[in-house]
């Protein structure tokens, strides 16, 4: 091999391919043919060629001239690829832009984001079921689960929100829904919207209603779990 040409074969540089790119455009709905067009236009651009033919491009794939053509005209149709205008002084040039291929790109990774969230919210509210007749150590009855669906549903409390407090009251010892709900209520009209700000909530909560206890005439004397009523607001 010549070592001179080889040498000009390396200076030439490398494309960049997005591995997004790689690994979702049969997502997107393209083939292995159409892939490797938009990555010809691709490299022609980063290279300076901003408008490169059907024999250019086909040149370097297994595809002829006629086939390329055809391949160009259904990518600009289904917008993965558009022509822009370039005024320059006194004519007009054309150019392939891959703007329409990026944004496809975003709202396919956005939609899959999405669906992603939509499961794992799914799941939790699944997960919310299970861990409150674990905690009641019984089945839900038909007018608990409705009450679970409102608080997700009416009031917007987060699965993780309501878990917690679960926990609280777990904590308060009083294990009903009627406490659980004073309790979301007292967290949303304070603000609290994550569980770090809950937990930092019950725990001023706790220590405040330990002082009225510890002052309190009622108060056992030989009392060893503290009692933590939300309903006494």
């Amino acid at each position: 091999m010549d070592k001179e040409r080889f040498i000009e074969w390396m200076e030439q540089g490398t494309v960049s391919i997005p591995k997004l790119l790689m690994t979702h455009y049969a997502k997107l709905g393209l083939n292995e043919i159409e892939l490797m067009t938009l990555l010809h236009i691709h490299m022609s651009l980063e290279g300076g060629n901003s408008f490169p033919t059907p024999e250019e491009i086909s040149s370097h794939m297994s595809i002829s001239t006629g086939t390329c053509m055809e391949v160009l005209r259904s990518l600009l149709q289904r917008g993965f690829l558009a022509i822009e205008q370039q005024h320059q002084a006194s004519f007009i040039t054309e150019r392939y832009t891959l703007k329409p291929l990026w944004e496809k790109l975003l709202h396919s990774l956005f939609k899959e984001s999405q669906q992603d969230k939509q499961e794992q919210q799914v799941q939790l509210e699944v997960n919310l079921y299970t861990v409150f007749e674990k905690e009641f150590g019984r089945p839900l009855s038909p007018f608990e689960c409705e009450t679970l669906t409102m608080w997700q549903d009416q009031d917007h409390h987060d699965a993780m929100i309501i878990k917690a407090a679960l926990r609280e009251a777990v904590m308060s010892g009083k294990l009903n829904f009627r406490y659980i709900d004073r309790i979301l209520f007292e967290w949303k009209k304070n603000g609290i919207k994550t569980i770090e700000q809950a937990r930092s909530y019950g725990r001023k909560f706790r220590q405040h209603q330990q002082t009225k206890k510890n002052t309190s005439e009622k108060t056992a004397a030989n009392s060893t779990v503290p009692f933590f009523n939300w309903l006494e607001q």
